[in-house]
């Protein structure tokens, strides 16, 4: 493990403590919304419409702190929101108050997620893969302590949802009081002029031409890559009617539901830094196919309704995906572009990003109430096998990027 600076160890414990917290709920919110009323058509509109919320708030939040030169408040004002969003939505039922609260949340990653990545990126140097891969390693060890939490919570307390976003609270309100720890020096490349909430979306204009060719792709993908509440769902309509055990004790559907996304973020943790290490050896953007191309051979696994041990190994699968491209598009959008305008490029990806996220959910929710649950997932794995092998072999020739480094 290199030696990386105190501002990426803190802002890699920061994002441990609040998926701790966020991913103690992320496993039970279907079964929750369920539980209080909506449908599944309902869920996919509600968790797509503040994905939407998210995205366009990291647009404009991300140039907002390139210009005035910032990272910090943004990050800290962001993992607040997130933070007192968790008991909120416990004590709240009515389909308006979960809006407000879920949109509350989303609201904070939007205000933190841009503003964070680019001051990683600025403390990581040349070894922006390697960091960003261990970040994200961090941040799924928090998401797959999280569930494992709720689901010994629920073991013994069945159906107490409620409780368990009051538990929420605590790590999250511990990544918070972390992140006062933190002091920043502000940019002197500050611009100071506060732009218009849509005006980053001209920063396509001035984007290198690497960037313009690969963020199309990733969108085109993330269109047809609904919410992973869609999985969550899918794995419990397939267990539904079996018989599952281990060691001779049998297992409820939805504690095998909970612990087969534990595995996927155990593995995402695990594998997240080497293949951050294996991206600066052989690009970033060969793994970044190489995950569209595992996506593409889960959800045809999940379309096809797996027995229980397929299930475990679909979310392990799953999980070598997460960490070959999520980390990884935010290093490779960081190697493009001038570190001042670092916030900016990932706002603008990131907010398209979640505006895609928001139709591909609520048509994914349409499809699976309306026709067959399994052609949402028969679909995103043909665009995903499509969009790997253009990524895999769009850059035959090395170009020197904005960022300075070279094109691999």
């Amino acid at each position: 493990m290199p030696t990386f600076t105190r501002i990426i160890w803190i802002l890699a414990w920061v994002s441990l403590l609040t998926d701790m917290a966020s991913e103690m709920l992320y496993p039970i919110i279907p079964l929750y919304l369920q539980q209080i009323g909506f449908t599944v058509a309902g869920i996919g509109w509600l968790e797509g419409t503040v994905q939407f919320l998210a995205g366009i708030s990291k647009g404009y939040f991300g140039k907002r702190s390139d210009e005035i030169g910032r990272r910090l408040p943004f990050i800290q004002w962001g993992y607040t929101l997130s933070a007192l969003s968790k008991p909120l939505m416990g004590w709240l039922s009515h389909p308006i108050w979960i809006l407000g609260v879920r949109g509350m949340d989303r609201l904070g990653k939007g205000m933190r997620t841009a503003p964070r990545d680019a001051w990683l990126s600025q403390e990581a140097g040349p070894q922006k893969a390697r960091v960003f891969g261990f970040h994200r390693s961090m941040d799924t060890w928090g998401a797959a302590i999280g569930p494992l939490l709720a689901l010994i919570y629920l073991l013994n307390n069945p159906n107490d949802y409620a409780t368990l976003f009051l538990l929420a609270f605590l790590p999250g309100m511990l990544s918070v009081a972390l992140l006062l720890t933190l002091r920043e020096k502000p940019s002197t490349t500050t611009i100071g002029k506060r732009a218009g909430f849509l005006s980053y979306l001209s920063y396509w204009k001035e984007a290198p031409s690497a960037f313009r060719k690969m963020v199309p792709a990733l969108l085109l993908f993330t269109l047809f890559n609904s919410s992973d509440i869609f999985l969550l769902l899918m794995a419990r309509n397939a267990l539904e009617g079996s018989h599952v055990s281990v060691l001779g004790r049998s297992i409820p559907t939805d504690a095998w539901v909970i612990g087969a996304y534990i595995l996927y973020n155990a593995v995402y943790a695990l594998t997240a830094y080497p293949l951050g290490r294996i991206a600066e050896r052989i690009g970033t953007r060969a793994i970044i196919g190489f995950g569209f191309l595992v996506f593409a051979g889960v959800y045809v696994g999940f379309a096809r309704k797996p027995d229980p041990q397929q299930l475990l190994l679909l979310f392990a699968l799953y999980g070598i995906y997460a960490a070959a491209t999520e980390g990884m598009i935010k290093a490779w959008i960081t190697e493009q572009v001038p570190t001042e305008k670092a916030a900016t490029a990932l706002g603008f990806y990131t907010s398209l990003e979640s505006v895609s996220i928001w139709f591909a959910s609520g048509i994914a929710g349409m499809l699976w109430t309306y026709g067959n649950a399994s052609l949402p997932f028969y679909c995103s794995a043909v665009v995903a096998f499509i969009t790997g092998l253009y990524v895999s072999s769009m850059f035959n020739v090395q170009q020197p990027p904005a960022g300075g480094q070279v094109q691999r």
